[in-house]
């Protein structure tokens, strides 16, 4: 796996190395000796599903004590996925799909979420930390203190994802 950085601190983009043969391909996409000081321990893993282009899921976090790290890779269709530094109001984005094979991994701490970019899309999350319902944080998708540029305009998104307050450190 080759961890590359990105302007948010602790966060990386994550490329997979296949090996190929007649059969096609085989990659790690988590080893435990290479990953173990982002993600030592996962508690928790997911799946989203996404019928609609255009929805948009985030951005959440929990509030520490139970900061979770995540791995989010898309399985099916097609998404950008966005991880923002609270500390310095920073945003960095990335498209991810079955093809590119990219993973993306957000440290506890910083907010995280995506936009699908085609109908059908799924998102397998490896997660550091079991949910904690009153942990849960979050910062709206349009909030000016980040200015994040989506590609598409949102179609869909959850009341809650809609209206997060206005940041303020």
């Amino acid at each position: 796996m080759k961890l590359i950085e990105t302007p948010i601190a602790g966060a990386f983009v994550i490329e997979i190395e296949p090996a190929y043969d007649d059969r096609g391909f085989f990659a790690r996409t988590y080893c435990h000796d290479e990953l173990r000081q982002l993600l030592p321990h996962i508690a928790q893993s997911g799946i989203s599903y996404n019928p609609q282009q255009g929805t948009l899921r985030g951005m959440h976090y929990q509030r520490a004590p139970h900061g979770e790290a995540k791995l989010t890779r898309c399985t099916r269709g097609a998404i950008y996925d966005v991880v923002i530094d609270l500390e310095t109001a920073q945003w960095f984005g990335v498209e991810l799909t079955p093809d590119n094979h990219r993973m993306l991994y957000a440290p506890a701490g910083v907010a995280h979420g995506f936009e699908t970019l085609q109908d059908d899309t799924e998102v397998s999350y490896d997660i550091s930390a079991r949910y904690d319902p009153q942990s849960v944080a979050g910062v709206r998708w349009n909030d000016p203190a980040f200015a994040i540029r989506w590609p598409l305009e949102p179609a869909l998104m959850s009341a809650r994802d809609r209206s997060w307050p206005d940041f303020s450190r």
